[in-house]
């Protein structure tokens, strides 16, 4: 569990645990009695060691009378659960549910801040490429095989691009024009489709160089809001606000390292030149 997640969860026991003074009972064994739980229970709660389920939440909010806390709590323990996702919960059923989940964030963002430096973002990726990156990860996490669902959703993140008046604040690294996802005419096309995005009036892609010193790992930053990070193991959801301004200075410190314009256009060409077309 994330560092974040473990704090929002020992959070959660205090104020679990100040319902429980409030209303009297005087140690956790006497609510463990109130509630015919095991005492073990309540410690491991109040002291973050367990995450409270719904109806550990209502049990406890109707013992210590806190129900009009009910709501509020069961929000916040089921945010703590999507702190830290792990992958291998996220895709049993395959990828395609994941990617739907992601739609109605999209759907709510007004300003997006993606890094990325080895790979073209998602909504950037055109099919072929977009079903490249799921066939790895297919094998590397071992589900089942729905790349054509997925890719189909994944595409759908596209409509985005021109509704509305989002802005898309986008900066790879000069590595991930060269990463060859599929080959060749995969690795072309999809150049040409980021020079084709950077037409876009609401769309500003910035390179970083190879020469540049850039800082390490993905993420994307919805509005000021929230933060994914995507890891080996699992995607960790950012949203505390002291968090999230840390990625936003570090989204700034990028976009002093990255080129634009015609400068990111002539990386663009310069990497679609390298990826040598194969022929039949």
């Amino acid at each position: 569990m994330s560092k974040q997640a473990q704090e929002a969860r020992e959070a959660l026991g205090a104020r679990l645990r100040g319902f429980r003074k409030d209303a009297g009972f005087a140690s956790g064994r006497a609510l463990a009695r109130a509630l015919e739980w095991q005492e073990s229970k309540v410690s491991r709660l109040e002291n973050g060691k367990q995450n409270a389920g719904d109806e550990d939440i209502r049990a406890w909010c109707l013992a210590t009378g806190q129900e009009e806390h009910i709501p509020d709590l069961i929000a916040t323990a089921r945010h703590i659960e999507e702190l830290w996702l792990e992958w291998r919960r996220q895709l049993q059923t395959g990828a395609e549910t994941r990617q739907k989940k992601s739609l109605p964030v999209y759907a709510r963002t007004k300003v997006f801040r993606i890094w990325n430096p080895n790979m073209i973002w998602g909504t950037f990726q055109t099919a072929e490429y977009a079903a490249e990156v799921f066939e790895q990860a297919i094998r590397f996490y071992e589900f089942p095989d729905d790349r054509d669902a997925a890719v189909a959703k994944r595409l759908e993140r596209q409509r985005y691009l021109y509704e509305g008046e989002r802005i898309y604040n986008v900066i790879l690294g000069e590595q991930a024009i060269y990463s060859k996802f599929g080959g060749p005419d995969v690795m072309r096309d999809q150049l040409d489709r980021l020079v084709a995005l950077m037409g876009l009036p609401r769309v500003s892609l910035g390179i970083v160089p190879d020469t540049a010193i850039w800082l390490g790992h993905s993420f994307s930053m919805f509005d000021d809001k929230r933060v994914l990070v995507e890891t080996f193991s699992a995607e960790l959801s950012v949203t505390q606000p002291r968090e999230t301004e840390l990625y936003a200075r570090a989204f700034g410190l990028l976009r002093q390292s990255a080129v634009y314009g015609e400068a990111a256009r002539d990386l663009i060409l310069t990497a679609r030149q390298k990826h040598v077309r194969r022929h039949p």
